[in-house]
């Protein structure tokens, strides 16, 4: 739990909050908080109706298929000006635009006290300008990539869904501990990818374009797909703590970002065994 930023918010507001929780999902009474703890809760202002709701799963589904929503529309709109475009140029700023925004955005939300839910909606729209605008590219170039992509996506998100709602994928610390690090590291090789892309090197495709180009593809989807798994995981865990709603909102977040990097490697896999 110590991993999740997610949770280590809600084990401030178990400890301060209205009506807190203890890691087991329990009300925490007066016995469980120190004198200085409770004279803080005492303090704090009545809770509303919508601030004391508690999360449900039904609460995270609909704020993840209201961002999907987001998402899709911007792409379509992203996908047919980029299309319009003679001179790739708009497509290019759409492109750009919606990575660097996302990545700049996500850090954001991350490490933000509070849940912003401007910002996860701005991010959803950066990130359906991106996913619109690198589609059509990649449609442009290689028929039928996209339309192959989006069912490999939609399978890969249902498998890995069934083997951990079966019990198949297990989401225990230490594997949270490892797919952190497997990600961070995977995380700078990709920045670092694209400084050469940038510079010129590889065909504008850097390491990605080499003749270990589609094992690293390959790799990379593996750590989208077991990173569903720990979205997943992370659902559970927050709607068997009792989490407030408002959370809903970020683990919709977090749900929608994976199905896109998922998509988006599967993408340039297909586009690397084109080539």
């Amino acid at each position: 739990m110590a991993q999740n930023p997610i949770f280590n918010r809600l084990d401030k507001e178990a400890a301060r909050g209205y009506a807190g929780f203890d890691r087991r999902g329990n009300a925490a009474g007066p016995q469980d908080l120190s004198a200085a703890q409770l004279q803080d809760l005492y303090s704090q202002p009545s809770a509303t109706n919508v601030q004391s709701r508690r999360l449900t799963m039904d609460d995270v589904v609909m704020k993840a298929l209201g961002l999907f929503a987001i998402v899709l529309v911007t792409a379509a709109a992203a996908w047919f000006v980029s299309a319009g475009d003679a001179t790739g140029s708009t497509g290019l700023a759409l492109w750009m635009g919606g990575m660097f925004g996302t990545l700049a955005l996500g850090f954001v939300i991350a490490f933000k006290k509070v849940v912003s839910v401007p910002l996860i909606v701005l991010y959803a729209v950066l990130e359906g300008a991106f996913v619109g605008a690198v589609s059509q590219f990649f449609e442009a170039r290689w028929d039928g990539a996209v339309p192959t992509a989006v069912v490999a996506t939609i399978s890969v998100f249902l498998a890995m869904f069934a083997g951990y709602k079966l019990g198949f994928i297990k989401v225990t610390n230490k594997f949270r501990r490892m797919m952190g690090m497997a990600i961070l590291g995977y995380f700078i090789f990709a920045l670092i990818n694209l400084g050469f892309a940038f510079a010129g090197f590889g065909g504008g495709w850097g390491a990605f374009g080499t003749g270990i180009g589609p094992l690293i593809s390959l790799f990379a989807i593996g750590l989208a797909a077991f990173s569903l798994a720990m979205d997943f995981d992370s659902i559970d865990r927050a709607v068997r703590a009792g989490a407030p709603e408002k959370y809903s909102w970020l683990l919709a977040h977090g749900l929608i970002v994976t199905l896109v990097w998922l998509y988006i490697e599967i993408l340039r896999l297909i586009a690397i065994t084109r080539d």
